[in-house]
């Protein structure tokens, strides 16, 4: 969305400089983000990126150095964490009709 990074960049600071949290996660791969959280972490609040890109033998890319150097921290998502955090395959009313159906594409193999 558009501005969204400029958005989260100044709550970011912002929350810190009213000390408004203990620590900061940003989800984001965004590297428009790494001069609000070096400021943020200049502030000596710890703020850590969670790398949204699950790690595959495959096709996997490791943060670069600025954002090892950014950040106090970075913690790995992992594939399991997205599959532990969908919904179910179908979304029922109060009334048990179908409120909403994930893709066939989308969802997680049960064999």
């Amino acid at each position: 969305e558009k501005g969204s990074d400029v958005n989260l960049a100044a709550h970011l600071v912002n929350d810190a400089h009213l000390d408004a949290f203990d620590v900061a996660l940003v989800l984001s791969q965004d590297s428009d983000l790494l001069e609000p959280v070096r400021i943020v972490k200049a502030m000596g609040k710890p703020v850590g990126f969670i790398w949204l890109q699950p790690q595959t033998k495959t096709n996997w890319t490791a943060p670069s150095q600025y954002f090892k150097d950014a950040s106090s921290f970075i913690k790995y998502a992992r594939a399991a964490h997205y599959r532990d955090s969908q919904f179910d395959d179908v979304l029922l009313n109060a009334d048990n009709s179908i409120a909403a159906e994930k893709p066939a594409d989308w969802r997680v193999p049960t064999t």
